[in-house]
């Protein structure tokens, strides 16, 4: 299976703005108006417009169609409370067939895998109307629950974002709740809790018309889930507001219908679609990437970029390195005390040291890794590229690490240690997965845990040693920062 790639600028945290090839989800993620993604044992769904959706069995990488969702209609989204998945849509609206009048509908299932004995949609109400003359359209729903309540937002461009409470155990309307105003000139909004905030997010611009979309995901905040939420302008969200989070960029044009996923470790994700993957026949596809937190505001991340890096500890600022001997530069070329003022000849660039200079002194069996200052020396170089047909994670595949321009690959062995191995061979021991942290470095564990009960990733343990140890979201020893040469 070969990888599609796109290109798009890279972010500074990478190191540089500089072009390079970005990798699309494989598998054939087409769908429209994505709900959450959800888990439900070992496979991850997606709900998407007219009924069905996607499926991903290998930790959320490769996707295909056979998802299963009653009810057709558009723009659906799951939660699960307790024991049940609650999935909402909505019928009729959006100025389809002319009308603004619609139905917002909830159900439950017990599992979304369709060839489960326990699959099969419950109770399907209406907890919300919009009758087509009011400043409302009951249609892109979306759900969030916190602080022990479940809510629900709706609502386009025509007339008001609307937020309502429903009941945790059925989804059902509370006989007392209202419908709130919470915003206008928005669509396919999404509601989320984080740090005694609720964020509302929404999808402003023009949807539907592939490469000419103008989608784009912004949002605003407030302290109660009935608003009134501004932006970082302080700018009502019910005048308009909204601080932007995710655009166009690169080969993806218009993402909308955002949906976030929390994974635990400081580790956060968010779903989207975009109207228009350039490189798919300007389809519309689903897309999952890192999403950050900056000055209490999300932030679309990117997911890792392929390419040669300095791979540097956060905790000490150390480059991952080969533990081989350091070999001098020749000197004599204009260093050292005055400055070279005094050193004769032309003033002319020095060579970086080349690998060829000192690979043949280095050990042909494992070699140990270790931290060190970064002299951009061909030891401290490492390429990390994306291995096809071993499947994945959530919006990415996983990665082989090597020393640039040699087969040398990061690994662990059946102890645990991290070394680095004479030659890429494809084995389990030598997949890495590298997610971006919601403060924008990255965490990087082993596809295959020395003790699958007890997860670890890489750490600086020390100001010059690497391990595997369990991951601290307090502490700096296990985050990196990946830097351009």
């Amino acid at each position: 299976m070969k990888f599609l790639i796109r290109i798009a600028v890279v972010l500074p945290l990478l190191g540089a703005c500089l072009t390079r090839p970005v990798l699309a989800l494989d598998g054939d993620p087409y769908i429209h108006d994505p709900s959450t993604v959800a888990y439900d044992n070992g496979k991850y769904y997606v709900f998407g417009t007219g009924g069905g959706g996607l499926i991903s069995d290998d930790g959320g990488w490769t996707w295909h169609s056979g998802a299963v969702r009653p009810g057709g209609g558009v723009a659906p989204d799951i939660i699960k409370i307790g024991d049940r998945y609650f999935v909402s849509y909505a019928a009729g609206g959006g100025g389809m067939s002319g009308g603004h009048a619609s139905n917002v509908h909830v159900m439950w299932s017990k599992t979304l895998d369709p060839k489960s004995p326990d699959f099969g949609f419950h109770d399907d109400t209406i907890v919300a109307r919009s009758n087509g003359v009011e400043d409302a359209d009951a249609i892109d729903p979306s759900f969030v629950y916190a602080e022990g309540h479940l809510w629900i937002s709706y609502g386009t461009y025509f007339g008001f974002i609307r937020v309502l409470e429903l009941d945790p155990k059925t989804g059902k309307a509370l006989p007392t709740s209202k419908p709130a105003d919470v915003a206008i000139d928005m669509e396919a909004t999404a509601l989320t809790y984080r740090d005694g905030w609720y964020y509302l997010l929404g999808t402003h611009g023009t949807c539907c018309d592939g490469a000419n979309s103008t989608y784009n995901i912004r949002v605003g905040r407030s302290r109660k889930p009935t608003g009134p939420y501004v932006d970082n302008m302080g700018i009502p969200l019910l005048r308009g507001g909204g601080k932007l989070v995710v655009a166009a960029r690169g080969r993806h044009i218009g993402p909308g219908h955002f949906g976030r996923l929390v994974l635990g470790d400081d580790v956060e994700k968010f779903s989207c679609h975009y109207e228009a993957d350039m490189d798919r026949s300007g389809r519309s596809v689903l897309d999952i990437r890192p999403l950050l937190w900056r000055d209490g505001w999300p932030v679309g991340g990117d997911n890792f970029v392929p390419g040669t890096y300095e791979i540097q500890s956060e905790r000490s600022g150390g480059a991952l390195e080969l533990g081989v001997d350091f070999v001098r530069v020749p000197a004599n070329r204009g260093g050292g005390f005055g400055g070279g003022r005094n050193a004769p000849g032309p003033v002319a660039p020095v060579p970086n040291q080349q690998l060829s200079e000192v690979q043949p002194d280095w050990p042909t069996n494992n070699i140990e890794i270790r931290l060190d200052d970064y002299m951009v020396r061909p030891n401290q170089l490492w390429t990390v590229a994306p291995v096809a047909d071993v499947g994945g994670y959530l919006g990415q595949p996983f990665f082989k690490i090597t020393i640039a321009g040699t087969d040398r690959a990061l690994a662990i062995t059946p102890s645990g240690q991290v070394v680095a191995v004479p030659a890429y061979d494809g084995s389990p021991e030598q997949l890495w997965q590298i997610d971006q942290l919601t403060d924008g470095t990255y965490r990087i564990q082993p596809k295959v845990m020395p003790n699958p009960s007890q997860p670890v990733v890489l750490t600086a343990v020390g100001s010059s040693t690497p391990a595997l140890a369990k991951f601290d979201p307090k502490s700096d020893a296990s985050r990196w920062n990946f830097r351009t040469p």
